[in-house]
């Protein structure tokens, strides 16, 4: 589909790709792996057409589109949020402007009867066209995107220019989905996303219709996203297949493949120079040294990668807390007209292990900020336990580092002294090495900071840690370091991570925050969307199946106390789950298969009757003198416009449905 062809690029003396031919085919899914600066952004830059490479081409066939999203700096302003949205079928959209100033114009008797008829024909030429390309299904394509990447309905009329930029990240990336072009190139796309987004970018990308290329941190959207791992390294790509882990397996195991190989070349090097230096004087040997020679001349040393270090390290030790580290009781808090929390109820024993989650804007940098007394809440109390010491990473940690400083510096100023030798090793870890340790922080960028002050948090002693996305701008190397290093603290910690893998590995607990709650899963985050899950399900084949119900109007009960809410959260056991999911398997497959047919059925039949009201109208439309009297037209368009909408919103459950039949 997509080729490089003897591609080579290079900054200054630095060379990133040398004489590469590479090629992508259509469907693939495919994720750039490599390490920072190895030239991963620059790759996608020169496949979307926004940087020339030094020598070779980027090969592309006649018509293919080319959708590119860059890790930030994107604004959009002049429309609402979903009127931008729906841009990416800009197309479509002045087809149905075209097709309604038809209707409009026909409706008038001041044209000729040729005229009449080229318009006619115009007409009926839109018609279908704005069918084929699903037009009608423009308002529930852009509504669908727009929800699974975060956005709510009252977001929809807002104006573009009212959102931060993290979300117009996000504005930007659904109307690149949207437009579904044949080539889908996204630097980052995760990293504005919320774990909510983040998980339905996920299943979207995986159906995803044509090629993708991306670039990611993080390790566990990559394992359920691509299918093909190209590593970016020695001025080449080298291709491994398979989804992360795979590609972590295949890429050690040649590796040391290659190491061996290197050995025996070596080896054989170091063999035949002894025999040259050896007998270089005997003439009786000289036929023999020069072949050896030769032979040198033609040794294409095998080339390694630099070994990735590996840094282990531990949090530097502090006295043990009590058992009750921070207490909330009916806690209050809002800004201006907008409450944030309106009665939360939280006890952290000493060892918890706790996820934040919910969706961005929901609360939860205000309920850390809080929990770390940087912030007080408007009512309620917070309770802090004995002999407890906390530290505190706020998102933007890293815009507190001192500007005058020198990254080394600024480690060695907050380390304790038995901490002080092993600085240059963790530095290394987060990829500061050699001279880096001696530069300033002012001339850092963004990620260099976050690094950093990732860095200086685990020299400092702590034994309750509240981390606000730690990750953010870590690459997957550095955020294994912190993993390890987190996996082993032996204190309380809570955090708010929007990376999957990260959760899975941390909590044993989960505080959902939204609508005002903060709500207590006990368990592990996977094992939440998976009650979830079942949850759902149940409760649809019980609505699918049962007749309508008027809901009683009633308050919902809402935990008021720790206790309460705990009892209030469902319950993750495993074990007792899967056994009620076996007992009930049988039962619920037939009810849903059940109560899909019916729904097919039920669709069908209201498409079938659609069609017929349609070709009813369109015979009317067809006839003489129809668009001569205005006033009588208009509502025969109108319903037409509407029967057609509702039929390629019909169609569309439909074909969902049949796709969950086929499946």
């Amino acid at each position: 589909m997509i080729q490089l062809s003897q591609l080579s690029k290079s900054f200054g003396e630095r060379v990133l790709l040398d004489n590469v031919t590479w090629q992508i085919d259509d469907r693939e899914r495919v994720g750039l792996s490599g390490p920072n600066g190895a030239g991963k952004t620059t790759l996608l830059k020169m496949l979307a057409g926004l940087e020339e490479p030094d020598a070779g081409v980027v090969v592309k066939p006649n018509g293919l589109t080319i959708g590119y999203l860059p890790q930030d700096g994107l604004t959009h302003s002049g429309h609402t949020l979903k009127d931008e949205a729906s841009l990416a079928f800009v197309d479509l959209l002045d087809m149905r402007r075209e097709i309604a100033a038809l209707e409009d114009r026909l409706g008038h008797d001041d044209a000729s009867d040729a005229e009449h008829e080229t318009m006619l024909s115009r007409y009926s030429e839109l018609q279908e066209a704005f069918r084929r390309g699903e037009g009608y299904s423009i308002d529930l394509k852009v509504t669908t995107v727009l929800r699974g990447l975060g956005f709510t309905p009252e977001d929809f009329d807002r104006p573009t220019e009212a959102f931060s930029g993290g979300w117009q990240m996000r504005i930007a990336l659904a109307r690149l989905l949207l437009g579904r072009p044949g080539l889908l190139l996204l630097d980052e796309p995760t990293n504005h996303l919320d774990l909510d987004a983040r998980n339905w970018l996920e299943e979207y990308l995986s159906e995803y219709p044509h090629a993708v290329i991306l670039v990611s941190h993080d390790r566990f959207f990559l394992d359920a996203v691509v299918t093909r791992l190209p590593e970016i390294g020695l001025r080449t790509l080298t291709d491994y297949h398979g989804n992360y882990t795979a590609y972590l397996r295949e890429r050690d195991e040649r590796m040391e493949r290659l190491r061996q190989q290197k050995r025996d070349q070596d080896d054989e090097i170091e063999r035949m120079q002894a025999f040259i230096n050896r007998f270089r004087y005997q003439a009786t040997k000289a036929a023999q040294v020069q072949s050896r020679i030769k032979m040198l001349e033609k040794v294409i040393p095998i080339e390694i990668p630099p070994e990735r270090k590996r840094v282990h390290f531990h949090f530097p030790h502090c006295a043990k807390s009590g058992r009750m580290v921070l207490e909330l009781k009916h806690v209050r808090k809002s800004y201006g007209p907008h409450r944030v929390f309106r009665s939360v109820n939280l006890h952290i024993e000493r060892g918890d292990r706790i996820a934040l989650i919910g969706p961005n804007g929901a609360g939860k940098s205000t309920l850390m900020r809080m929990l770390a007394a940087v912030e007080s809440p408007d009512g309620g109390t917070r309770t802090e336990g004995h002999q407890v010491v906390t530290q505190y990473f706020a998102q933007d940690e890293a815009t507190r580092l001192d500007p005058t400083l020198t990254v080394y510096q600024t480690l060695a100023g907050d380390s304790p002294i038995h901490m002080v030798p092993h600085i240059r090793t963790i530095l290394g870890g987060f990829l500061f090495s050699g001279d880096d340790v001696e530069k300033s922080v002012r001339v850092l960028s963004g990620g260099e900071r976050t690094r950093l002050a990732v860095a200086r948090m685990l020299l400092r002693p702590a034994n309750t840690l509240l981390l606000d996305e730690p990750t953010n701008h870590l690459d997957l190397d550095s955020k294994d370091v912190l993993l390890e290093a987190l996996e082993d603290f032996g204190g309380t910690l809570i955090f708010v991570s929007h990376d999957r893998y990260f959760v899975d590995k941390l909590a044993t607990k989960v505080i959902e925050i939204g609508g005002g709650d903060a709500i207590v899963y006990p368990g592990t985050y996977e094992e939440l969307l998976w009650s979830r899950k079942e949850r759902a399900a149940i409760a649809e084949a019980k609505q699918a199946a049962a007749p309508p119900k008027i809901p009683e109007r009633r308050e919902p009960a809402r935990p008021r106390t720790p206790a309460a809410a705990s009892a209030a959260a469902p319950k993750l056991t495993a074990t007792y789950e899967q056994k009620k999911r076996l007992d009930a398997e049988a039962r619920k497959r037939r009810r849903e298969e059940d109560a899909r047919r019916r729904r097919i059925q039920e669709l069908e039949t209201r498409i079938a009757e659609r069609e017929e009201a349609i070709k009813a109208l369109e015979a009317s439309m067809s006839a003489p003198g129809f668009y001569e009297n205005h006033e009588a037209a208009r509502p025969v368009l109108d319903r037409h416009q509407a029967l057609m909408w509702e039929v390629g919103n019909l169609m569309n459950q439909w074909e969902a449905l049949q796709t969950d039949t086929e499946v």
